[in-house]
């Protein structure tokens, strides 16, 4: 009996030991949840061009007698920057302005020769057939006027060719023929590029899942900005807006092209130029945002753990629009609220939380276009 109380002793005042401390509370860093407008962007790679690059060719053969331009100088519309010897050009203007003299002199004698045959004629004095062939005279020198005046005003304009003047504003290239040289009109290099640089455009690609959010573009494309980034290091180079949509499909890249025009005072956009687009193509009003960071892929979805009363609770949640810097919540939290930001690994429900910064850190602000 003495062995079987002393077993039951020790069963009731042996074994009872103190409760085991409570785990203590995990570190995290939290972030709030806020409500602002989320702009939807659309990134593509894009190729500047230049609205207008001309190869300027002469359009009439003969020795380049002076070039008016430096390499890499900045024309204007307009400017004179080759000249081709045109004494040969000169030469036959005077003998098409000589020939129409002539013949407006002959013209005038056979008119004034008329006046009298007419005259003449109402006192019986001549035939009728002599004013017959008169008038005739006349209305065949008549149109040899107008044939000299036409042949004066092709003399003209080849004349004029050999002033070659810039046809756009823009930069000059690397000339391609020096002062001496004969020139032809079939020339295939020419004498020099003229490319404007101010505006300029860029040429890039969206995929075909982003037409429904460009179609009203279609209609109205200059209202959708775009942004150009340097594709090194993400430097913002200019702003502009889309002025074309093109009309169907790339079938082998599944991509759509679209055209956006810059001002480029500064001259950041180069021909040639590979850029990053960045395009608004829709918008998420007030709408409810947390960091990326915050959101976890569970097997059930993505989910939060959201921190009431230092302690986190596991939130299933909607996601619809997603960034790298911020997502839209549709459905599982409300603005003001508070979640886990970093320290998700060692949280289950009801998990006991020590914000390790003593505040709740808003999101990452998204991006927005101007």
């Amino acid at each position: 009996m003495v062995v079987v109380a002393g077993a039951a002793a020790w069963w009731i005042f042996g074994s009872r030991k103190e409760a085991p401390p409570p785990p203590p509370a995990v570190p995290v860093t939290v972030a709030r949840v806020t409500q602002r407008d989320v702009p939807h962007m659309a990134s593509g790679i894009g190729t500047v061009e230049s609205l207008h690059s001309v190869v300027l060719r002469p359009q009439v053969e003969g020795v380049l007698a002076e070039v008016l331009f430096s390499e890499g100088q900045f024309v204007h519309k307009g400017d004179l920057l080759a000249r081709i010897d045109d004494r040969a050009f000169a030469a036959a203007v005077a003998q098409a302005q000589a020939g129409q003299a002539k013949d407006e002199a002959q013209l005038k004698s056979a008119q004034q020769d008329l006046v009298r045959y007419t005259n003449l004629v109402k006192d019986d004095a001549i035939a009728r057939q002599t004013v017959e062939q008169q008038e005739a005279r006349v209305a065949e020198l008549r149109a040899t006027v107008d044939a000299d005046k036409a042949a004066v005003d092709a003399a003209l304009v080849q004349l004029s060719y050999n002033r070659i003047a810039a046809p756009v504003s823009g930069r000059v290239g690397l000339r391609r023929v020096d002062p001496g040289n004969l020139v032809h009109p079939t020339d295939p290099d020419g004498l020099v590029t003229v490319t404007q640089i101010d505006p300029i455009s860029v040429v890039f690609s969206l995929p075909q899942t982003l037409v429904p959010a460009i179609q009203p573009f279609t209609r109205q494309p200059d209202r959708a900005p775009v942004s150009a980034y340097d594709r090194d290091n993400g430097t913002r180079l200019a702003e502009g807006r889309v002025t074309m949509v093109d009309n169907q499909i790339d079938p082998a890249t599944g991509t759509i092209k679209l055209r956006a025009e810059f001002a480029n005072t500064g001259g950041r956009l180069w021909p040639g130029q590979f850029v990053t687009i960045r395009m608004r193509v829709g918008m998420s009003p007030k709408a409810v945002v947390v960091a990326p960071r915050a959101v976890k892929q569970g097997l059930d979805g993505p989910y939060v753990f959201r921190v009431t009363d230092n302690k986190a609770q596991v939130v299933p949640v909607k996601v619809g629009y997603s960034t790298d810097d911020a997502v839209v919540i549709t459905q599982g939290l409300a603005p003001g609220e508070t979640v886990v930001s970093d320290g998700q690994s060692r949280l289950v429900d009801g998990t006991d939380v020590k914000i390790v910064d003593g505040t709740a850190r808003p999101d990452a602000v998204a991006e927005q276009m101007p």
